[in-house]
């Protein structure tokens, strides 16, 4: 009998059956495709990030097509943490018995405030903070300013007792000073990488392609800028790492596996293939089994500097 290769995988305090994962804003309990089995074969699930209050967002058109992926800039519209409790949460409960909360917020008082209510829920097995958004005090996103990115992370640390996962922004000019920042700050987990500023004009109209004018990429395009951001942060940190940009197939997903990621998360493909996280956790036991592997653990990090 062939021996069953092992996909478990330890975030720090956060435990996974396996690695894969939906990116958040690309996945909705209400409109998947995906059965409640077939969502309880993943790693986690993701839900679109949420805010205290509800909020707005941006003007439409919100996302556009590019070459090799999108852009969109959806503006992280919620309806507030309460409807999420009550509408969403009771569903996300069916599907999968690890839930990870991102949180959206324009102030520190924000973050703090949505990790404080959410400390409780024990369905939530993690937060992970969307350092994309802007400070209030100077309009800088908190991921572009390390020192903000620090106070941050160390005031929701202290306002939830859940394991924190820092989605780091790529538009900086070093990733590694900002995963050592969030590390220094004690975050228990560093997600590499949100999307990359990109802009798209329509030459007949000859105005921009999106209603907030610049958008964030995703997709195909960005996979090899988010590769090496994992591999550089990986041979500075000692926090694990969740990979996600441009995740297609199995083979990008191993290609992050290898540069340091211990886990990974998909997100515009699913767009085009609902059913694509599942083919990445049959095609990464295939690629274990092939090598000779017993874990995934035997592959993550193995390319070093």
């Amino acid at each position: 009998m062939t021996k069953e290769v092992g996909l478990e995988v330890d975030l720090g305090p956060l435990h996974l059956k396996n690695p894969i994962m939906p990116a958040s804003g690309t996945f909705d309990v209400k409109c998947t495709l995906l059965n409640e089995n077939e969502l309880n074969r993943l790693g986690a699930v993701v839900p679109k990030s949420i805010a205290f209050k509800g909020r707005e967002g941006n003007p439409e058109p919100r996302i556009c097509e590019t070459d090799c992926g999108l852009l969109n800039a959806v503006g992280v519209p919620s309806k507030g943490v309460e409807y999420f409790l009550k509408e969403d949460l009771p569903l996300l409960q069916k599907t999968n018995d690890t839930i990870i909360v991102s949180l959206t917020g324009n102030s520190i008082e924000d973050f703090c405030n949505l990790a404080e209510r959410l400390n409780k829920i024990k369905e939530i097995s993690a937060l992970e903070i969307n350092l994309s958004c802007p400070n209030l005090n100077n309009g800088i996103p908190f991921g572009n300013n390390k020192k903000k990115l620090y106070e941050l992370i160390v005031n929701i640390k202290n306002s939830t007792t859940k394991p924190i996962i820092a989605k780091l922004s790529p538009n900086v000019s070093d990733i590694k000073e900002m995963a050592l920042a969030a590390e220094k700050a004690g975050t228990d987990i560093i997600n590499i990488a949100n999307t990359l500023m990109g802009m798209a004009i329509d030459i007949d109209k000859q105005i921009p392609r999106l209603g907030n004018k610049i958008g964030g990429l995703s997709g195909p395009a960005i996979r090899p800028i988010v590769v090496r951001m994992i591999w550089e942060s990986a041979q500075v940190v000692n926090i694990p790492i969740i990979g996600v940009g441009g995740v297609c197939c199995a083979k990008d997903a191993i290609e992050m596996f290898l540069a340091g990621a211990s886990a990974i998360q998909v997100g515009s493909a699913n767009f085009s293939n609902p059913y694509v996280m599942l083919e990445i956790i049959s095609g990464v036991k295939r690629y274990l089994k092939e090598k000779k592997y017993n874990s995934i653990k035997d592959i993550i990090g193995l390319v070093k500097d």
